[in-house]
């Protein structure tokens, strides 16, 4: 087993708000032009317009792009708003299985939430694992811990 990544952030809003930022919002704080299907793409023309997380288990996580087309990014496997989000995460066109992402929000006694990741499921990628494992370490520093963190506090 592939230990998962695990990150943590406190924000200075409440649970409901910080959920809503991290699922509403998330196209206000993901990191597109670096991190998208439409920056892997070879036409530099093409660019993300807005990211969509559907409410609802099934539902999909997507972007739309300014050519009119669509990617994916993964399908909601649990929504409990405002407590937990369970993500099937595959953010790109590869053949490879989708890994998992689940997000926590704890209210704590001083109004703030803490915001609990966890993205597991690395075995599912083969030989790949260890590599994409170690490319998410870096990214979810920059695009949970940072952005995200920083779109929910602003959000207070």
């Amino acid at each position: 087993m592939i230990d998962p990544i695990r990150r943590s952030v406190m924000v200075t809003c409440s649970v409901e708000k910080a959920f809503d930022v991290f699922t509403e919002g998330m196209g206000t704080w993901w990191p597109v032009r670096e991190f998208s299907r439409a920056a892997d793409q070879e036409d530099a023309q093409v660019k993300t317009e807005r990211v969509v997380v559907e409410p609802w288990v099934g539902g999909r996580i997507f972007e739309t792009m300014s050519d009119g087309s669509e990617g994916s990014w993964g399908t909601i496997l649990v929504w409990d708003a405002p407590h937990r989000l369970v993500m099937a995460w595959k953010p790109n066109r590869t053949e490879l299985p989708p890994t998992e992402v689940e997000i926590q929000f704890i209210e704590q006694d001083d109004g703030r939430t803490r915001v609990d990741l966890e993205h597991r499921g690395w075995e599912r990628l083969g030989d790949l694992a260890q590599r994409g494992r170690g490319e998410y370490a870096g990214g979810w520093t920059l695009v949970f811990e940072e952005r995200f963190a920083a779109a929910a506090n602003g959000a207070a």
